[in-house]
Order: C-alpha cells, then sequence, then structure tokens
C-alpha cells in the first residue's frame, strides 16, 4: 500500500492498551515452563511426518491452547473489534485462529531438524519476556521471543517477535489492510481470514 491506511499509521502505537493493562502476580519461572512447553510441542509437530495440512490443524490446536487467541484477535481487528457484535467477533476469533496457524505453522516448518531453546526472561511492565534462540541447519542461530502474560486468568503467550519481527503489530497492519480491501465490513474480512495465510 502506497499510501497507509491510517489502520496502519497507528499500528505501532496500538500496543499500549493491551500492555498497560495489569496482570495478575506472576513469575518469569512459570513463564519460562510455559514457553518450554510450547517448543515441545512445536518440535514435536515439525517432526511428527505430518501432512502440511494435519500441521496447520495441530498448530491450530497449539495456539488455542497456548496463546491468548482473544487478545490477539481483538489487538489485530483494532478499533473495529468495539463495532462488531459478539457473534461476528467470535466468527472473526474463529477464522483468525486458523488464519494465524497457517501462515506461523509455515514459518514453522523451517524448524525442521533445527532446535529452539530458551535462554531465559525477564519482566517487562505487565508481562514477561522469554528469550530462546532457535538454531535450524544451514543457518545462523537467531532469537524469538515469546511475551507472556497471565492477564486472562492464566499464563499465555500473547506476541512472538522472531528476529525482531513483532508478530501483534505485523498483524495489526496487514488485518487492518485485508479490512480495507474488503470496504471496512467484518464479515467479509472473516470470510477472506478463512482462506488466507
Amino acid at each position: 500500500m502506497n499510501n497507509p491506511s491510517r489502520r496502519v499509521v497507528l499500528a505501532g502505537l496500538a500496543a499500549s492498551p493491551i500492555l498497560a493493562r495489569p496482570a495478575f502476580a506472576q513469575s518469569t519461572q512459570r513463564a519460562e515452563s510455559l514457553v518450554q512447553q510450547l517448543v515441545a510441542e512445536i518440535t514435536r509437530i515439525i517432526n511428527s511426518g505430518q501432512s502440511e495440512q494435519q500441521m496447520f490443524g495441530s498448530f491450530q490446536q497449539l495456539f488455542a491452547r497456548y496463546a491468548d487467541v482473544p487478545t490477539i484477535a481483538r489487538f489485530s481487528l483494532g478499533a473495529d473489534a468495539r463495532s462488531a457484535s459478539n457473534a461476528q467477533l467470535r466468527a472473526y476469533q474463529d477464522a483468525f485462529g486458523g488464519y494465524i496457524a497457517r501462515k506461523y505453522g509455515k514459518r514453522f516448518r523451517e524448524f525442521i531438524g533445527g532446535t529452539i531453546t530458551v535462554q531465559g526472561s525477564r519482566v517487562d511492565k505487565s508481562f514477561v519476556v522469554v528469550q530462546t534462540t532457535a538454531n535450524l541447519r544451514g543457518k545462523s542461530p537467531f532469537a524469538v521471543d515469546f511475551l507472556v502474560s497471565d492477564r486472562s486468568g492464566s499464563d499465555r503467550f500473547f506476541n512472538v517477535i522472531i528476529e525482531g519481527i513483532n508478530m501483534l503489530t505485523t498483524e495489526r497492519t496487514e488485518i487492518g489492510a485485508m479490512l480495507d480491501q474488503s470496504g471496512g465490513n467484518i464479515d467479509a474480512l472473516t470470510q477472506r481470514l478463512r482462506s488466507a495465510g
């Protein structure tokens, strides 16, 4: 898009409402444990020999178990989430979960034969950053950070930063662009997400 829309321009600023909300008492140890379990599941899936479609289904289930899907989905939709009905939000969230599983599942397929190792964690505002290093065959090691919060009532990751690329702001920008292309119609966006990724 040569002329970024209002949603794209504000994407980087929009993280503050999520990150500013208070979290429940949380420990770095619990956050690291969550990510270690998540990484073990990712490794199991990518080395399972499943077909691509089976793998995407597994990733969607994984996403539902370990991610704060409602927060990520609403954030990606931005201000337009406030005008959506509950039924529209549920349908959008379901479609968004499949979209994310396919999109990031393709990226995680690059990890076949590689490893992801938890290096440590640190508290940042109301969440914990769990730092990991990915070692892939034929590539230099790179950082994958998982941002974990318990504001949903239990520990869940709400953002992933791969090689400095922020999932939340990236999806906010891309979903905003798709919504613009859908004429601002959330139902049309939801239908589009069912085959995107």
